[in-house]
């Protein structure tokens, strides 16, 4: 029999390399705070990967009817059976949380076009000897909370763009709040607006050659959106086995239980299943739908602005229209976050140094003051001696 060519080796092959280089996986969360989302990403991948923002603080900051909504990132490198993956887990902490929420979702995608395009400015790049830096968010769990009702107005229009734009994932937060049947009714009416407002969720692709793989699809399809909860504390069910659960007067809610929260099938859909078709997606879909835009938008302003003939002292009626319709872009790129707290702790130490100078300034200035006064006084009583000793001369002459 003859020896074969070698090419069923290609997939061992590429195990080899892709086991080598490891992964990078970008993953964001959004939703309002106080819903979980820092103890939800430490169940997740099984660390305290984010530290938990102290509440004084948290509650504190939002003061005023307008604060910026921040964009926080976590990079970190985890290793499972030899395996290595570079995560970068991106927080909108302020979100949701002022008096009046409109355009609060602006920093969020910014920040998601703003990575499309960096990634698509290094492409185009003549040389690329380092690498690219890739940033790009490949899943956004977009967290609910739990109200029982539907979802507000402030959901469905941050949902609306998020879906546009990255894949999004519906994730309803405390699910231990709401009864089965509350959850089911929930559930449905979450299901009927997102049909109706026409808002792109990501559903995980169905393997017609596969029948197990299709099976465990449609239960994930079914189970959206996810219902979870996030928990860290640990209970002894049974001798020497552990849960992560919390603990109630009528029983344990298990974090990795079907029959309590989804929490399971999320994971599945994230880590276990489906996590490279996400990172495919976002390259084959989001991204290139961002390019085609982008690259058309350019070529029709280049276009437009060649075909154009009028004197340039005198601006043409396009001009003035681009400059009208033309929105102001908000930066939050966090890449200078870092370069930004330095210059504000800068400026503070400035700041304080200058009042510590104006205050010794003012301090020796009121010191002076009080000399010369008391000098004055001393002055104006030798004045006033002298005065009656002239007085006493004079009256003793007569």
């Amino acid at each position: 029999m003859p020896e074969k060519v070698g090419i069923a080796n290609l997939p061992n092959q590429r195990h080899k390399i892709v086991s080598k280089q490891g992964a990078t996986f970008t993953l964001m969360v959004c939703g309002e705070s106080g819903l979980g989302k820092t103890t939800f990403i430490n169940t997740l991948f099984e660390t305290g990967l984010k530290p938990y923002a102290d509440p004084s603080e948290r509650h504190n900051k939002f003061t005023t009817l307008h604060q910026t909504v921040d964009i926080d990132i976590v990079r970190a490198e985890l290793e499972e059976k030899n395996f290595k993956i570079r995560l970068n887990v991106i927080d909108t902490p302020g979100f949701g949380n002022n008096v009046d929420n409109n355009d609060s979702w602006n920093p969020i995608i910014d920040f998601l076009d703003d990575q499309h395009e960096s990634y698509m400015r290094q492409e185009q790049q003549p040389s690329r000897h380092s690498k690219v830096k890739d940033l790009r968010v490949h899943a956004c769990l977009y967290f609910i909370r739990p109200t029982g009702h539907s979802l507000k107005p402030l959901d469905i229009d941050i949902m609306k763009k998020l879906s546009t734009r990255v894949n999004l994932i519906p994730v309803i937060a405390k699910l231990d709040t709401l009864a089965p049947n509350e959850l089911d009714t929930f559930k449905s009416r979450i299901r009927d607006v997102i049909e109706a407002q026409d808002i792109n969720i990501y559903t995980p692709p169905l393997d017609i050659d596969d029948t197990a793989s299709a099976e465990h699809a449609k239960q994930l399809i079914e189970a959206m959106p996810f219902a979870v909860i996030g928990l860290e504390q640990v209970y002894e069910t049974e001798p020497e086995k552990f849960v992560k659960g919390r603990k109630y007067p009528w029983g344990l809610v298990e974090v990795e239980n079907d029959a309590h929260c989804d929490f399971k099938k999320l994971r599945s859909l994230l880590l276990r299943t489906n996590m490279l078709d996400l990172i495919l997606s976002t390259n084959e879909i989001h991204y290139e739908t961002f390019r085609s835009v982008k690259l058309g938008s350019d070529a029709t302003t280049n276009g437009s602005d060649n075909s154009q003939t009028t004197n340039k002292d005198e601006p043409s009626s396009h001009d003035l229209m681009k400059k009208l319709q033309k929105k102001p872009r908000r930066l939050h790129n966090p890449k200078f976050k870092e370069e930004e707290d330095a210059l504000k702790k800068y400026f503070t130490e400035q700041v304080k140094a200058e009042e510590q100078r104006f205050r010794q300034w003012e301090a020796n200035i009121v010191n002076e003051r009080n000399k010369l006064n008391q000098d004055l006084e001393e002055m104006q009583a030798k004045l006033k001696a002298l005065e009656d000793l002239v007085k006493k001369l004079q009256l003793s002459k007569r």
